[in-house]
């Protein structure tokens, strides 16, 4: 008796599920291979120093208003984690705010900049002058002629933001294949169409490395802006739990914004990787 024929696109489509599942659980596998690759080192590293600092403040019987031990920094992160969480996200508003409008100004002068040489002799002395004035020193003058609130912040974090993006924007503007270029002059191409086209995704790389050394930075400024001209958020609470010796406080909204600033490094990261999967600086060796 002759056995019925099945066709191969049945036979796939039988084994599609099976062959889906391997095909999922095998890239299930990388992927937590590359995590625990990636985080096992620094998780072992942090947990090392946590262990020696927690020894350290145990034995010299240290109290807890000059070093807190970690197990005392965490109990109060498990106490009151909503008061921590909180107080960061106005520091985080204040800080992407701020991080927003300096990488703007930053890239608009820098295409500018880009096109013009006599614009960047004349541009770039004044932005060298911003970049050297201390903050520290600007901020009360924020404080006075803005108010308490979230303008001084806005402009303390821009201002420490604005020129590590304006020079990488100005470099990645210009650095751009002149055999590309001289295509696109030969079909009459415009201003803008060689901007959008060319000039701006080989930008790319030069801005997404200005944007991981800044976005950091603009924690750090928002957190200035805080013990400046701040009401609330982390800044405040470090500022005042110092000035009542609570240390343990201090070290936990200290432990918050160094999370905060590693999460929005590693965003920043994972973007790189999503837009820029061509280019040779995110393939892994």
């Amino acid at each position: 008796m002759s056995q019925p024929i099945v066709d191969q696109g049945q036979q796939m489509a039988v084994a599609s599920p099976s062959v889906g599942s391997a095909w999922d659980a095998q890239r299930l596998r990388r992927v937590l291979v590359a995590a625990g690759r990636d985080l096992l080192p620094p998780l072992v590293a942090l947990s090392l120093a946590a262990a020696v600092w927690e020894a350290w403040v145990r034995l010299r019987d240290v109290p807890d208003y000059l070093v807190p031990a970690p197990s005392a920094i965490a109990a109060r992160l498990a106490e009151d984690p909503a008061f921590f969480a909180r107080q960061g996200g106005i520091t985080l508003y204040g800080a992407l705010a701020g991080f927003g409008l300096g990488a703007a100004i930053a890239i608009a002068l820098a295409v500018l900049m880009a096109h013009s040489r006599f614009l960047e002799r004349s541009l770039f002395p004044l932005a060298i002058m911003v970049k050297v004035t201390p903050i520290i020193a600007i901020a009360p003058l924020l404080a006075i002629w803005f108010g308490f609130g979230l303008m001084p912040k806005l402009f303390i974090t821009a201002l420490i933001v604005f020129f590590p993006v304006m020079v990488n924007a100005v470099v990645g503007f210009r650095s751009v294949n002149p055999w590309a270029l001289e295509l696109l002059h030969s079909l009459a191409a415009s201003p803008w169409e060689v901007f959008l086209k060319l000039r701006l995704p080989s930008s790319l790389p030069y801005l997404f490395a200005a944007f991981k050394v800044s976005i950091p930075l603009s924690v750090i400024g928002a957190v200035v802006a805080e013990w400046f001209s701040g009401q609330d958020g982390l800044g405040r609470v470090i500022q005042v739990s110092n000035s009542n010796l609570d240390m343990p406080t201090a070290f936990g909204a200290i432990v918050s914004l160094a999370v905060m600033g590693i999460g929005l490094y590693l965003i920043t990261s994972l973007l790189e990787r999503r837009l820029l999967s061509w280019h040779e600086s995110t393939i892994n060796p």
